[in-house]
């Protein structure tokens, strides 16, 4: 079976350059381009040839790089947040090839949230407090925004505003604090190093063009086999 030809948008970003090095380190895949403003060129010149497109950008770039690759006829996987799902979700579904959104690639990020929306089935209300690097440019993190979205989905009551910390020294961290008479429960998690991301974005290069739908969102999906978790 042939290798999975992976181009990477973003590749000189340190989520990038770590992609990078995944893909080259994974069996069955090869890193076929880079691409990166700071850097020169274009996305356009290494599509071609390319299977998947690794996007790790910025909100004002993932929208049009992702409709440049499905444009292609390439997959796209997204791990950029904090811009217009909807939008690619639409150009996703008038397109030949499959897009995988994911707002965190680490398992246990996943996990966080699949702990929360069991709690917000029995306890109520939460807050959300997320901690990332001075570098990360949404407000709320996509995370924190997804879990609010499985939270209230289960029933359960979010307090606004969403509280978001960027400091030096972080990575990704997340804590969801949920209130109850005479009783707190706390669900965190804390990736310490990129590298925790790399299993989830390597596991979504290799599903993604298999998926059963166009649009795809959160790595749960990609978990326990086609059945998701929880399921």
């Amino acid at each position: 079976m042939s290798a999975i030809r992976v181009a990477v948008a973003g590749s000189d970003g340190k989520m990038g350059s770590t992609v990078c090095e995944a893909v080259e380190a994974a069996e069955g895949l090869e890193l076929s381009g880079r691409f990166d403003t700071a850097t020169g060129g274009t996305l356009e010149e290494i599509l071609p040839g390319a299977d998947v497109m690794v996007d790790f950008t910025t909100p004002e770039s993932a929208l049009p790089n992702a409709k440049t690759a499905l444009d292609a006829g390439v997959h796209a996987v997204v791990g950029t947040t904090g811009f217009d799902l909807s939008e690619l979700e639409a150009h996703a579904n008038a397109s030949n090839a499959n897009v995988f959104v994911a707002p965190n690639f680490a398992i246990g990020a996943v996990l966080m949230m699949e702990f929360s929306k069991i709690a917000a089935r029995s306890m109520s209300p939460a807050e959300i407090i997320e901690f990332h690097h001075e570098g990360k440019l949404d407000r709320p993190s996509g995370t924190a925004a997804r879990t609010r979205d499985l939270i209230e989905e289960a029933g359960g009551v979010v307090n606004e505003p969403i509280h978001s910390i960027r400091l030096p020294g972080l990575v990704a961290h997340q804590e969801v604090i949920f209130g109850g008479t005479g009783e707190t429960l706390t669900v965190r998690h804390d990736s310490t190093d990129r590298l925790a991301f790399m299993p989830g974005v390597v596991l979504a290069i290799r599903k993604v063009g298999g998926l059963p739908d166009r649009f795809t969102v959160g790595l749960e999906s990609l978990l326990e086999g086609t059945g998701g978790m929880g399921q």
